[in-house]
């Protein structure tokens, strides 16, 4: 979101003269991987990142492209911009973190290094730049910067991320909050990568959204996703355990 930022800083009115922000996403360690062979990935192959060095959490949402997925939900409140405006990109060199294309044809794009301590002194020394250690982008080393198209049929987190936005509600809530839960069972080695979307999905489905929560609301759902987000997982264990016994 800092990139997006970044680009719009100095617009006048962005909001109306937007065309799109292009969110750029590395595509993960299974960018090549067909769809077929992710149902067998472990939990240490979806941890080996090609670009960035995170959190198991984070490392995992973006092998299952969950993080593009939220980064669509935050930027369509954070900059108040109709969902069909949002789009993702697969960028693999990581290079161009996000894009604004305004409405005259011309497209704004913020580089940098593949290192959060930019982003995260940026924020906190705004309106101003400091110095940091990180090491410049040399876009001679560079020279390819590549973008391709996102495989929705192969990482169909980031469809149920484009349903939570647009129903919106206590949706959203929902979605990442179950996303803790299965998250954390893949990396227990209690369901499989290609499990996270499918439960998702069923948590979602079992939801009664409520148009306008409250605070109280929001954090009720919370609860509740994960509580029923770990029924289903129990109710998976112990199916496999029978199918395999």
């Amino acid at each position: 979101m800092s990139a997006i930022f970044q680009c719009l800083e100095g617009a006048r009115d962005p909001k109306a003269d937007i065309h799109r922000l292009l969110i750029t996403a590395s595509g993960g360690p299974f960018r090549e991987v067909p769809k077929e062979a992710l149902y067998s990935v472990t939990p240490q192959q979806a941890l080996r990142h090609p670009n960035w060095k995170m959190g198991q959490k984070i490392t995992i949402d973006s092998a299952t492209m969950m993080n593009k997925g939220l980064e669509v939900i935050e930027a369509k409140w954070l900059f108040d911009i109709e969902l069909s405006k949002i789009d993702i990109v697969v960028h693999p060199e990581s290079i161009v973190h996000s894009m604004v294309e305004w409405t005259d044809g011309s497209t704004l794009a913020q580089l940098g290094p593949t290192d959060m301590r930019i982003m995260i002194q940026y924020a906190l020394t705004y309106p101003r730049r400091f110095s940091t250690p990180v090491p410049r982008l040399d876009l001679m080393e560079a020279r390819t910067l590549r973008f391709e198209p996102v495989d929705f049929g192969k990482f169909p987190c980031l469809s149920l991320a484009y349903t939570a936005a647009e129903v919106g509600g206590t949706l959203p809530v929902v979605l990442s909050s179950a996303d803790e839960v299965v998250v954390e069972a893949f990396l227990d080695t209690c369901i499989g990568f290609m499990d996270i979307p499918a439960i998702l999905a069923r948590v979602m489905d079992a939801h009664e959204v409520i148009s306008d929560p409250t605070l109280s609301d929001i954090l009720e759902v919370d609860r509740w996703a994960k509580s029923t987000a770990r029924s289903i997982i129990k109710n998976h264990v112990r199916s496999n355990k029978k199918s395999m016994g």
